[in-house]
């Protein structure tokens, strides 16, 4: 009896009522996807725990409980916004994402430039971190560095991370055509699931792609191997086929419509990877 009078007092559902169940549902599975696997996730819970207590308080008439919570509970919405604001900022940063493509990389020839760069780095085991601009703005990390707006060349990228000199540690980002920055400054990434073996240039390639919808390339100084980050994930060892396949794929042009002129402008980039292979062979003494 009691519980057919409580299902009469609830309205009736409606197909508003479904989509906007559907949307809050879809909204708090986004949320909690945000703060999985990171130390955010064990503060919401923390939080959660508190509200759930003052509820239990309020309806079991415990009083000095409820008094106590009550001067906490008031403050949980700032200490939401402090506690998270590198989340907030990050979720802010997805909605406002753009699907389109950027016209960033129209010309195949700074690809072509800064693969180059990137293999014979890896083969000289130099340490490199390449950011590629997006849709999203990279203007605050590029003043945090030295401005070049320079036209992308494989020896002006092989001068910036040559060992010894000042533009060595950093990060190179690169907007359209150009050399924006060297020697910039990116967030490193906090992830606890990610593997201790990481490096701080691997966590600042993975970290910058958090907040933003760039795509770092980093050469590790110990290996040599070459590792690509996009949207808060990293590969690591791949050859550099799959690193032109990956730019191509990160920046559309390579989509169903055109998969063989993207495997074309592949080949055609291995084919000068080779070539300057053998023009370096020729030139050695």
């Amino acid at each position: 009896m009691h519980w057919s009078r409580y299902l009469s007092s609830l309205p009736e559902l409606t197909l508003t009522g479904v989509i906007d169940v559907v949307i809050v549902a879809f909204l708090l599975y986004q949320s909690l996807l945000v703060v999985r696997g990171t130390r955010a996730g064990h503060i919401l819970i923390g939080i959660l725990m508190m509200v759930f207590l003052y509820a239990v308080a309020v309806w079991a008439g415990l009083e000095a409980l409820r008094s106590l919570l009550s001067f906490i509970v008031p403050y949980l919405g700032l200490a939401i916004i402090v506690l998270f604001q590198s989340e907030i900022r990050r979720t802010l940063a997805r909605i406002g994402r753009k699907r389109w493509f950027s016209a960033g990389f129209r010309a195949p020839e700074s690809i072509h430039e800064i693969v180059l760069a990137v293999e014979q780095l890896a083969a000289q085991k130099t340490g490199a971190l390449i950011v590629l601009e997006r849709d999203i703005g990279l203007r605050t990390f590029v003043e945090s560095g030295v401005r070049m707006e320079a036209l992308i060349s494989r020896d002006l990228l092989l001068s910036i991370f040559r060992p010894g000199l000042p533009l060595h540690d950093g990060a190179a980002i690169v907007q359209k055509d150009r050399i924006a920055a060297a020697a910039c400054f990116l967030p490193l990434t906090t992830s606890p699931t990610l593997s201790r073996t990481l490096g701080t240039r691997h966590r600042a390639a993975i970290g910058i792609t958090e907040e933003t919808d760039c795509l770092s390339i980093v050469v590790s100084e110990e290996t040599g191997r070459i590792s690509v980050a996009a949207f808060g994930e990293i590969a690591s060892g791949i050859p550099l086929g799959e690193l032109v396949h990956r730019i191509h794929l990160h920046f559309g042009m390579q989509r169903h419509s055109d998969m063989e002129s993207g495997g074309a402008l592949a080949r055609e980039t291995a084919e000068l990877v080779e070539e300057s292979r053998s023009v370096e062979r020729v030139n050695q003494p």
